[in-house]
Formats: C-alpha cells, structure tokens, sequence
C-alpha cells in the first residue's frame, strides 16, 4: 500500500528541484553515541511470512495480491515507476543482488554462479559468471549484450534515453565479454564499492537497446521475461495485471498457476478483504483492526455478537423489542417489527463480513524505511542550526514512536541513523551527535540563536508614560471640555456645571485615548495597525485585561513602559514571533502522520514555538509541498537499502547554485547539506573495503544529525492482510519474495479466489 509522504519510486531516482545553497554548518561535538562492539545489531522485527517447505505448499490455484492501481511504467528506471512497479518486475525479471533479511544484498544462485571483484589497478574489474540455464523466455541465453544495452541506457551519456537516475552506471569504463558467453567483465573508470547495485532488474537488450524501445517499449508491456512468471496481461479498464508461469523457467518451478495484481485503493481494501475479490494486501491500523475484532467475533444460538450491530441489545431491551412488536397497538407494533428487521439484517451482514474477515491474519513486521521530520533550512529561522537543533532538542522521539507502534503491538525503538536501520551492516547510533531531547538546552539554543519571550513584541517609539503624544493627548481632550463648558443653555445662559451625559461621554473619550495609547506601544508584527489584531494572532498581552490598565500608565513623566509580556511565552526576535508552517495531509489514510503532527505541535508550544498547520490534500502533498520546498515542517519517509553509499547521497547532498541562479536539488528536499558530507558519501561510494566504506558512512551520519535537518522518528509499520491458508508471503521486511514459494497450503481451486465473493 502506498504511503503518503514516501517519494515515487526508488530510493535511487535522480530529481532536480530548486533548492538553497546552505553554507559551512557549525558541527557539535560528533562523538557517535553508543558503543560500537563490533557485532551487527539486531533486526527490529524478523519477517513475518508464515513460513513452508515448498513440499508443503500446493500446486496450481490463483492468488490476486492488491496493488494502489496499475503502474504508469513497467520500466523501474523511469521516473513514473513506482512500488507497484518494483512488485511486478521482481516477478518477471532478474535481481541479481536480492536483499535478504538483514537488508544485505545476496547472490542470487538462479542468475549468478558468481560475481567478484578480480582486479583493483590499475582499475577495478568485475567478472561475472551467469548461470548457464538462465534464458530470456525467448530462449534467449542471458549475457553480455543485455548488460551492455542496459549500461549505454542508464550512462546519462545519451539524454535521449528518459532515464530517472544513473548512479553506478556513469562509472563504468567498458564491459565486455569474458572467456566464453557466460561471462561478462566490466571494467570501471572510477572505483565503485556498491558494484552490487548494478543490473538489477536486468532488463533485456529488446527494452534497453534504443531510446524508442527504453522510453515507450516497456511502459505497457515486457515481451521477454527471465522470472519463475511472465506477463500475460495489463488491463488499465479492469485494473489487474495478471502474470502465469513461465514455461522456461529453469529454477524451482512456481506453486501458483497464475498471479494476479488488483488495483484497489487503500479505504477499499476491507471490502475487497471481505467479498473475496483479493487475498493478500497492505493494510492500515483501522483495517488490521477489524480483522482482529473478526477472529473474536461470536454470535448466534440467541446470544447477542460480542461487538457490531446487535451487541448493546441487553436481554431487557430485547423482551421490551419483542412485547412491543407483539403488542395490541398496532402502529407501535408495526414501527417496531421495523426495527427489529433492520436490526436483523445488519446483524446477518456484519455477521457475514465477520465470517470472511477470519479467515485471514495481519501479518505484522517493520517496513523498511523510517519516517522524519523534515526542516526545510531554506530561508527563514531554519537557515540557522541552532534553531533546527532546538526543535530536534524538543522532541520526545520515543513518545512518537509509541504513538504509531505500540498500538500495533510492535517495538518502538526510534531511529538512530539516517542511512540504514537496526539490523542492517552499516547500523550505528549517530543520534548522540545531536543529543537526546533536553528542553533547556533547546531552550538556550534557541536564545542563543536570538529568539527570547521578549523578542516576540515591540513597541513604537512614543512608549514612555507622559511622553510628548501622552500630552498632545490631554491637551486636545482638555481643549474639548473648555469647549462643551461654554455652551450655553436653551435660556441663554451658561451651565453651572456638566451635564450627566457629558460626564459620560468624557470618560468614554478618556478610555478610549487610554486604550489606545496603550495599543500603540504594544502589537504583533503584520498586524494591519496597532491594536488591530487580526482574528487567530496569539494576544500579546495580558496588561490590557488587568483593572486599572497597563502597569506604569500613570508612572511620573520620563519613566520607561515596562516591556509586554509574550502570551504563553511565545518566543521572537525583532518583534516577529518564532511561528513555522507544518505542512501535512488531509486524506484518511494520512492519520497516523497528523497524529505524530499534533503531537509535535505541542512538544513545540511547550518551548515557545508556534506553529501554523496546514493540511492539504494527499495527492498534491508531496509533489506540490516537499518537493517544492512549500513548508517549514513536514513528515515524510524515506525507504531502507542496501546501498546507502549509492542511496543516501542524493537525498543529502548539499544543494548546488545552476548557472541560472536557481538551486538545484537531488532528494535532499530539507535544504540542509554541507561539503563535508558530500566529501564523505564520496569517499564511501568509492571506498572497496566494505568495513572502511561503512566507517565512513556512520561518520557521514553523525554530522547529518548535528545539521538537524532530518529528525528520523520511527521505522514504519508493515501491516498485511494475508488468506490463512497461503504460506510464504505476508510482512517481507527487508527482503525480497521469492515468488516461486508462494502458495496455498489447502487445496485451492486453480483459477478461483477464495470463492467468497457475493
């Protein structure tokens, strides 16, 4: 299921948006927390998959698999592909380097004998030896000229070639064939650690060969296949993409007959649970929630259903139901005979989604990627590191964690590292080089940084009691009652004294000049005019509120107003409040992130910050938002690799001024980057000694965390709604299915779904 915030594609696509040019930032101390034994940590959460044997799993039948919708692309270079792409390739292409369990990449014996690297100078060489069963299904024997035509594709040398991203393929020198036609030699111009990444998916030369074929050929269609299935169909009308065996498959041959992808969007995933119309989904909470509701589900033999229609029905109630439908009074006993019918009918309907909803199981894991805040440095507060590190200082990371995963019964350990997580190689906690949350050090971060309660206001220049426009004031009113004295009465002459309406209207007149005098000294910056607070601005004082008015009104003349005080500490500088712009998504299935977003908003408020929310809708959020750079604050995800050398690069590179003045941007959508970073991705993609590229990697990392432009919050859950009866599939966690494992363990009957559909 696709998950709002979390960019298109691969974790390796190439983007360019405009972007700021941030400069040197000032790093802390950047001791990497934790000690480092050595030893590899731990995965979170292991796969949960319902693991068989394969002589477990039957032969034949169908399983439809739920997808958002039919992929734009079936090319995964392009920049429209997308998850489902990536689905539906793994079963039709090769993947020479799968990941395996821990997030690591292993060769995969059906393609690869074996793949090393050979030589080191004067320039690294990397011999491949194919499997010598592995054929397109055309025949065709795998080799060299595929990888050839996928290497001038993806070069970047040929702009013709609508390619979204190049990494690795630009360092390639030449490949050419080895001793005989199993064997391909690929000699690199430039030392590339993460060789690994390279081919996979592997398409064949047909697609990769010429611009025309790459940008269109494979959009709709794959031709010539190389996986345990092969593409029969793409119906974009019936929105399925239906794959059966591939005849010449020469591994283990698959337990499905047919696999088909449903395109059913994610608020429609319980129904299409319940009518049968799919077997296997991605789920959210709300959905894993009533599946579990099903499994206890009890009703019937008179007994009222645990919970749904019909559960608050106690036996009084019912007796009560049951004499008024049976009554003498007939209109009463026709409304409630009604009652009872409808009430019976709704009763037997969620009885029936019940009954289909058990007889499948939530499959629960750790998805492989975190979701971050990110702080757009751009332009504003943000641009300074101090103020991205006291918002970073003033989260309680583990509270969000427990926020979305507790409830799903997973661990909530948050994130120590922006390039990989726990379990994988290259974990390490580099938090340590930002600190832990500490409102006072936020606190004085952000001081330090400017922003003070008394920073928040300002006041004009006439701010001193008696001061001159205090007494033009009084004069003038003065002036006026000299006047309304000599009037004279109806009879000609002049009144002894004031009348009572003109006492009041010279104490109405003297509040008013009071107050407004008051007003001038103190109001928020973008205010239309002093005392002219717009409807939402926080108030700025709490003086004009106390009897009397403002302390020190009626001071001795020359005497200092004393400062306004900032309501609810909100903090400031130069009169302007601290106030940022949390942009998050409005759709039903963005709840968890504008939960973790309340939250924040308060962990904010509680040091001063203010915070504007503003929620817009799913589709354009990232898109039109993040990418943009159209926000302070948003939350969005970035999926786990193998690679993080390769991968991390873009998404923190330090942003780059084009020649027209503009920046350019790779992924890095905070706008926070530094040389020292991009000097440490560079050295760890070329570094060839895996621990060295690894120690290089956790150092770039640490200094990630100190620019504090990514806070990572919590590794998403994995939630998948998976038929009881299929084995080797559910929550893969970091690794790849093996589709040919994939099957029923109860005899199904080829060609059908589970058979419930009404």
């Amino acid at each position: 299921m696709a998950h709002v915030g979390v960019p298109r594609g691969t974790a390796r696509k190439r983007r360019s948006v405009a972007l700021l040019a941030t400069g040197v930032l000032t790093i802390p101390v950047l001791a990497a927390c934790t000690s480092d034994s050595g030893r590899p940590t731990q995965v979170a959460v292991p796969q949960d998959i319902a693991p068989a044997a394969r002589e477990r799993v039957t032969e034949g039948s169908t399983l439809t698999w739920a997808i958002d919708a039919v992929p734009a692309t079936l090319n995964a270079f392009q920049a429209d592909a997308d998850g489902a792409t990536t689905r539906i390739t793994g079963a039709l292409l090769p993947s020479l380097f799968p990941m395996d369990e821990r997030g690591e990449p292993r060769l995969n014996p059906d393609y690869l004998e074996s793949a090393k690297v050979i030589e080191q100078e004067p320039k690294q060489v990397v011999l491949y030896k194919l499997n010598q069963q592995a054929v397109w299904s055309d025949g065709r024997e795998i080799g060299a000229p595929d990888f050839v035509a996928q290497w001038r594709a993806l070069s970047g040398k040929d702009s013709a070639f609508w390619t979204a991203r190049n990494a690795g393929y630009e360092r390639i020198e030449k490949i050419e064939r080895g001793k005989d036609d199993l064997q391909v030699r690929v000699t690199f111009s430039k030392p590339y650690g993460d060789w690994r990444s390279l081919f996979s998916p592997l398409y064949p030369k047909e697609v990769t060969a010429t611009p025309a074929a790459f940008n269109d050929g494979a959009r709709t269609t794959i031709k010539n296949t190389a996986g345990p299935f092969r593409l029969r169909s793409v119906s974009k009308a019936k929105g399925t993409v239906v794959l059966d065996r591939n005849p010449r498959w020469w591994g283990n041959e698959a337990k499905l007959e047919s696999l088909v992808f449903r395109a059913v969007e994610p608020k429609d995933r319980t129904k299409a649970l319940t009518q049968g119309t799919v077997q296997v989904a991605d789920v959210d909470a709300s959905t894993a929630n009533s599946i579990a509701l099903a499994a206890r589900y009890r009703g019937g033999n008179g007994q009222p259903p645990a919970h749904g229609p019909g559960a608050d029905v106690t036996p009084a109630s019912a007796l009560r139901s049951w004499a008024l439908a049976h009554g003498s009074d007939e209109e009463a006993a026709e409304t409630a005979q009604a009652a009872r019918e409808k009430s019976r009918q709704a009763v037997a309907v969620y009885a029936a989604e019940q009954k289909s909803l058990r007889s499948f199981a939530v499959r629960k894991s750790l998805e492989p990627a975190y979701t971050q805040l990110a702080l757009n440095g751009e332009s504003g507060p943000l641009a300074d590191d101090r103020v991205r590190r006291a918002i970073a200082r003033t989260l309680d990371r583990q509270e969000l964690a427990d926020t979305v995963l507790k409830p799903l019964g997973l661990p909530a350990k948050p994130p120590g590292s922006h390039l990989a997580l726990a379990g994988q190689p290259a974990y390490k906690d580099g938090s340590g080089a930002l600190g832990d949350q500490d409102t006072k050090e936020a606190q004085a971060l952000l001081a330090d940084a400017g922003f003070t309660t008394a920073g928040a206001v300002r006041r004009t220049q006439d701010t001193k009691a008696g001061s001159e426009a205090e007494k033009k004031k009084k004069a003038a009113q003065d002036a006026e009652a000299g006047e309304k004295d000599k009037k004279v009465t109806g009879e000609g002459k002049e009144s002894a004294k004031p009348s009572d309406k003109d006492k009041e209207d010279k104490a109405a007149v003297t509040d008013k000049d009071d107050k407004a005098s008051r007003e001038e000294g103190t109001y928020i910056v973008g205010d239309d005019k002093p005392g002219g607070r717009r409807a939402g601005d926080v108030e700025v004082t709490a003086q004009d509120k106390q009897p009397g008015g403002p302390a020190g009104a009626y001071a001795p003349a020359g005497t200092a107003a004393p400062a306004p005080a900032a309501a609810k500490g909100r903090l400031g500088k130069d009169g302007k409040p601290l106030t940022l712009r949390f942009v998050l998504p409005s759709g039903p299935g963005s709840q968890s992130l504008r939960t973790v977003g309340e939250k924040i908003v308060e962990m904010l408020d509680s040091v001063g910050i203010g915070t504007t929310v503003t929620k817009v809708s799913d589709d354009s959020y990232f898109k039109d938002h993040v990418a943009s750079g159209d926000y302070d604050l948003a939350l969005y995800s970035w999926p786990a690799t193998a690679y993080p050398a390769t991968d991390g690069r873009p998404i923190f590179a330090k942003p780059e001024p084009a020649t027209d003045g503009s920046l350019l941007v790779e992924q890095n959508y905070t706008r926070v980057g530094s040389d020292h970073i991009d000097q440490l991705f560079d050295r760890a993609i070329s570094e060839l000694d895996a621990k060295k590229s690894r120690d290089l990697l956790r150092q770039a990392d640490a200094r990630i965390w100190a620019a504090a432009g990514s806070i990572p919050l919590y590794q998403r859950p994995q939630l998948v709604a998976v038929d009881k009866k299929l084995a080797n599939i559910g929550a893969f966690g970091f690794s790849s299915p093996r589709y040919e494992d994939i099957g029923f363990t109860a005899r199904q009957a080829a060609g059908s779904p589970a058979n419930r559909k009404k």
